[in-house]
């Protein structure tokens, strides 16, 4: 995708700052963020910023493509305040898709959830049957369902919805300020490389598809120029325990640090998560390229540098 002008709703926050300065390479870019998780300063210079928020009026959704990515994107943030949560994730989503498709923009990308899924030892695949055991989940599916209405009602729009599965990037990519919203590997790197011990709930054994951000950016990039609808998985359907994570981290840095385990705090707590990636991969080739190992080594690699 070349060439075209593109809003990046959330366009300063983790994903959307790896996705906006990618694109930016070969594309006008407009991040949009209300600062909420994101900051400039995570973006390239040649992103253009924009400081709003998704339910205001007046976006700059005169583009070609949208990714639209910004939301309250944790079970945490929806339990804390329903909703709000409710208005950004769904009727945020609304607002930015009409003032969109008015401006003549006919492609928009945005970010789901895997989390309705449930705990799954077995790779998920999209079509399978879905539940919203939090906030979270019942407003990202109600992306989901507006998104499905889109593709019908409007016959010039294409809309399609991400399910990320546990997204991660190398330390201070573009999350350090997310401190307690920062992906499990990022902290536990920090915990163990300052010598102390990363908590783990339960035994340890519970299972994460993790999926390296550049890898995610891809896979929405190649989403959008394919102008595909409907939803779809973007993970590597290779899950690895936290015990695994910790022994990885541990071997990468050179140290012996225990974690400490205490029990899950949480009710239905999504025990084991592994995607499906065969529609993606039929419907672009799009494949993961960035192995766990790899992905642990660039997450630990600013604490070697520094020794």
């Amino acid at each position: 995708m070349d060439g075209n002008r593109v809003l990046v709703t959330g366009g300063a926050g983790f994903i959307g700052s790896n996705l906006a300065n990618h694109l930016a390479e070969t594309n006008d870019v407009v991040a949009l963020d209300n600062g909420y998780l994101g900051t400039p300063e995570n973006l390239a210079e040649d992103v253009e910023f924009v400081d709003a928020d998704v339910l205001d009026e007046d976006l700059p959704t005169d583009v070609d493509v949208v990714y639209h990515l910004a939301a309250l994107s944790s079970r945490q943030m929806l339990e804390e305040n329903p909703r709000e949560g409710a208005r950004v994730n769904v009727e945020g989503f609304v607002n930015v898709v009409e003032q969109a498709h008015a401006d003549g923009c006919d492609t928009v990308v945005y970010a789901s959830t895997s989390s309705a899924y449930g705990s799954r030892t077995e790779p998920s695949p999209e079509d399978m049957e879905l539940e919203a055991a939090t906030g979270y989940d019942a407003s990202m599916l109600g992306r989901e369902r507006y998104g499905e209405y889109y593709n019908s009602y409007y016959d010039d729009l294409t809309c399609a919805g991400m399910r990320f599965f546990s997204v991660y990037q190398g330390y201070g990519g573009n999350e350090g300020h997310k401190g307690e919203y920062a992906n499990t590997i990022s902290q536990f790197a920090d915990k163990i490389a300052s010598g102390e011990s990363p908590v783990l709930w339960g035994d340890g054994s519970q299972t994460r598809d993790f999926t390296h951000v550049d890898d995610i950016v891809a896979g929405l990039v190649a989403t959008a120029e394919h102008e595909l609808t409907g939803v779809y998985n973007l993970g590597t359907g290779e899950p690895y325990s936290f015990n695994e994570m910790v022994d990885m981290i541990n071997d990468v840095l050179g140290t012996d640090v225990e974690p400490e385990y205490e029990p899950i705090p949480l009710e239905n707590y999504v025990h084991d998560t592994c995607a499906d990636i065969s529609k993606i991969r039929e419907a672009t080739g799009w494949e993961p390229q960035i192995s766990f190992e790899e992905g642990v080594e660039r997450v630990c690699a600013p604490y070697l540098d520094s020794e």
